[in-house]
């Protein structure tokens, strides 16, 4: 087997190889027995046909049969001896095969591109406040009242505002025709917080019940009911009953029912270090996307597009599972797929740049830093440490986590080295 390549591009390699006359006649002859076994022929037993009459028949067929045995069975090893860090399935250009002939075929695939060098010292990024203001810490103390709440139908003569939960009918047409799935009695909903159009909304605000509206909307594209995305609906509302919220007042009172704190002092100062560690984890979060979009500026390199489009459909994948999760919705808009093509674009560069910077500085992960990562995958998601370790012993699982491990020890390394002002 003789193997020769071409560079096409940073992340394209082509492949020639080219296999010789006796292999190729080896495996024509073992195609035409297992072929003289089966193959019933007019005018001959079983078997007994002739490899003229076959050859006949089924040559195209079985050159076509052996060319891709040919390819299946060569394509591992000329990748293996050339040491082709191969990221695509390859596509395949093959001669056709004659007997007493070489074969040949061309494989174009996707590689890895070669760093020579990674810039990642001296970049200036940003670090977010985390002093905690007063109007932060009021607002998360509203949000506490909020969860704490009651609803008590709402006086006589009281105008439907946004916070009231209201109870409604609804019906939906579209081209003169009832939706009889996208019918609902009796729901409750908050104005302000539902997920409701809010052409809808509008309609209820200032209203008391019994209140009849029908009201003409252009529906969304990305709706969640598919007979309705993109649609020019009529919604059909009944406004039935109101209910006002009514938010506890903040104090001592307040503080103490919440089961832990004295007073509402000892309440304000836990928030308050609630907020301190939130805002830290998101300043860090934004100094290491900054230090990302730093190393991806200063380090131009090409990618290959299927690592990039992987990246596009797992992003994709998780998007859609949480929002059908809370909204119901199966659709990205389109500046949300074009975001997600950036972002997957950055973050397999990145990923690339930062491979090689570990590589480089021999960075290593141990089975006590993986350790590390269940404990902290656990507590982020809930789930039984025991249960992830046995998860996590997956093969492709246990790499993401050790890549995600590395790429956090590189930042370190790159946050370390870099110019941090504090705003």
């Amino acid at each position: 087997m003789q193997i020769s390549t071409n560079q096409l591009s940073p992340v394209l390699l082509e492949l020639s190889v080219e296999v010789d006359a006796d292999r190729v006649r080896v495996e024509l002859e073992k195609a035409y027995q297992e072929l003289a076994k089966r193959a019933q022929v007019r005018g001959f037993r079983r078997g007994k046909a002739p490899r003229s009459v076959l050859r006949h028949m089924f040559g195209p067929r079985v050159a076509a049969d052996v060319a891709q045995r040919l390819v299946d069975e060569t394509y591992p090893k000329a990748v293996s001896e050339q040491n082709v860090q191969a990221v695509s399935q390859p596509a395949i250009e093959s001669a056709a095969v004659a007997e007493n002939q070489p074969f040949s075929y061309r494989a174009r695939v996707e590689v890895l591109p070669k760093i020579a060098s990674v810039s990642y010292t001296g970049f200036k990024v940003k670090r977010p406040s985390t002093e905690v203001t007063e109007p932060q810490l009021n607002e998360r103390l509203e949000e506490l009242r909020l969860a704490h709440s009651t609803l008590e139908p709402a006086g006589e003569g009281h105008l439907v505002q946004a916070g009231d939960v209201v109870t409604v009918d609804l019906s939906v047409r579209v081209d003169g025709q009832d939706i009889s799935d996208a019918r609902a009695n009796d729901m409750d909903l908050e104005l302000g917080r539902s997920a409701l159009l809010p052409e809808i909304e509008q309609a209820l605000l200032g209203k008391q019940p019994p209140y009849t509206a029908d009201v003409n909307v252009d529906v969304p594209a990305n709706h969640a009911h598919p007979k309705l995305r993109g649609k020019n609906a009529v919604f059909s509302l009944s406004l039935k009953d109101v209910k006002t919220r009514v938010l506890p007042a903040l104090d001592d009172e307040f503080a103490k029912d919440l089961g832990e704190f004295s007073d509402l002092a000892g309440l304000r100062q836990a928030v308050s270090e609630d907020l301190k560690k939130r805002l830290e984890e998101a300043a860090d979060n934004t100094v290491a996307q900054a230090l990302v979009g730093e190393l991806v500026r200063s380090n131009p390199i090409e990618v290959p597009p299927s690592l990039v489009q992987r990246q596009m459909q797992a992003t994709r994948d998780e998007i859609l599972r949480s929002a059908q999760a809370r909204r119901g919705q199966q659709q990205l808009s389109a500046e949300m797929q074009q975001q997600i093509a950036i972002d997957s674009e950055i973050k397999v560069r990145a990923g690339l740049l930062m491979a090689e910077i570990a590589k480089g500085q021999s960075i290593k992960v141990g089975e006590e830093e993986i350790e590390e990562g269940l404990k902290s995958l656990a507590e982020q998601s809930g789930k039984n440490i025991a249960k992830l370790r046995v998860e996590y012993r997956d093969r492709s699982k246990r790499e993401l986590l050790v890549g995600m491990i590395l790429e956090n020890k590189v930042l370190d390394i790159i946050e370390e080295q870099a110019q941090i002002e504090r705003e």
